[in-house]
């Protein structure tokens, strides 16, 4: 059946892409994944343009069907082809199918994903084939907050009209995302007073003591009822044992799911004031990604991106706000009407039973034919 012979060539495909490990911070093996994308999008027909984003990281890519002196606004696909996983992790979690499942590093966040949307426009090169322009964006850098391409997403989203995200479906029956939390992040360091623990112990003035506080304090402002979460990752401070430690600091993760919730958060956060007497305080606080939020014009663009599903073959729900930051909270945030998770399905992102669903592929590269074409 051409439906067998369909997925076997996607499993082939995504296969080879598994193969090639893309850490986010290995600049040498983000530019060898960015070289199978490429050629895989210029064997299709479309145009590739590469672009260096710094030597501490890898290439970013855009991909267009677009006509040369097209300057409409048009679909814009964002992908990522960095994985949160070092280089060896196929010795742990090799490639290979089992029980209908296709394991590997990266299969379902999010390799399998960008083969599909990439497979999908590659069967729409041919100028026209498509009601609007599409530009599919592959960033390096995503699991690390996007911190180099940022600013370069937001550039190509002011030429878009809806953005399409190929972050894995949920494993929840394959919902698509609408919303997400925002993601902040915090660094706080205390300056003390170093002094002998023995022989002067009341001259000094603990950083660790008095970061303590602060743990309890940032902890505090979870708020599950309005879905406000803190959590302090890290501490680290002092020298040695017997000497009054000086300088302490803690990095903070923080979720938020709106941008009045931030904007209060914010303001908590930055006007953290010393708990003791004779410390000082530097703190740097910033949202990372901005929260994603449902409106009205993702309502309308989900309605119809469900009945692209239902002629691929299968119902597209739409899962509850998570908490999981994506390139999608950046062009929401610009008023872009947005849809996140529509890659592959499957389970275990970031860990080492992380798989793809085999017999859904097939349903997902239609699904994406049609977004494309039909759209706009």
């Amino acid at each position: 059946m051409a439906t067998e012979s369909t997925t076997a060539e996607l499993v082939a495909g995504i296969s080879r892409w598994i193969e090639c490990e893309s850490p986010s911070r290995d600049p040498a093996a983000l530019a060898a994944m960015a070289d199978m994308i490429e050629k895989h999008a210029a064997d299709a027909g479309l145009t590739v343009a590469r672009h260096g984003l710094g030597p501490s990281t890898g290439p970013m890519l855009c991909i267009t069907n677009r006509a040369e002196g097209d300057t409409r606004k048009g679909i814009l696909v964002l992908a990522h082809l960095d994985t949160v996983h070092p280089i060896g992790t196929l010795e742990k979690n090799p490639c290979r199918v089992e029980d209908g499942r296709l394991y590997g590093p990266g299969s379902y966040d999010m390799k399998a994903g960008i083969y599909l949307a990439l497979s999908a426009l590659g069967t729409l090169s041919a100028p026209g084939s498509t009601r609007l322009p599409v530009d599919l964006v592959v960033v390096p850098d995503e699991e690390i907050s996007s911190v180099f391409s940022r600013r370069h997403i937001e550039k190509f989203a002011e030429n878009a009209s809806l953005t399409l995200v190929c972050e894995p479906a949920r494993a929840d029956a394959g919902k698509c995302v609408t919303c997400r939390k925002g993601v902040g992040k915090l660094r706080l360091a205390v300056r003390g007073r170093p002094a002998h623990a023995g022989m002067e112990h009341e001259r000094g003035r603990s950083a660790i003591r008095e970061i303590a506080h602060h743990v309890l304090a940032l902890e505090g402002m979870t708020d599950y009822a309005r879905g406000i979460t803190v959590s302090v990752g890290t501490i680290a401070g002092g020298t040695t044992s017997n000497v009054v430690p000086a300088h302490a600091e803690l990095d903070v993760d923080f979720r938020v799911p709106d941008a009045d919730a931030a904007q209060a958060l914010l303001s908590r956060m930055q006007g953290l004031q010393p708990a003791g007497p004779d410390v000082e305080l530097d703190i740097d606080v910033n949202m990372t990604r901005p929260p994603m939020q449902r409106t009205e014009q993702v309502g309308e663009l989900l309605a119809r991106a469900q009945a692209c599903a239902a002629q691929a073959g299968f119902k597209l729900d739409e899962a509850p706000m998570t908490g999981g930051g994506s390139d999608a909270n950046f062009t929401a945030a610009m008023g872009i009407p947005t849809l996140d998770g529509l890659g592959a399905e499957g389970d275990g992102a970031h860990t080492l039973q992380e798989y793809v669903l085999v017999d859904t592929l097939a349903q997902r590269l239609e699904f994406w034919k049609l977004m494309l074409r039909d759209l706009g």
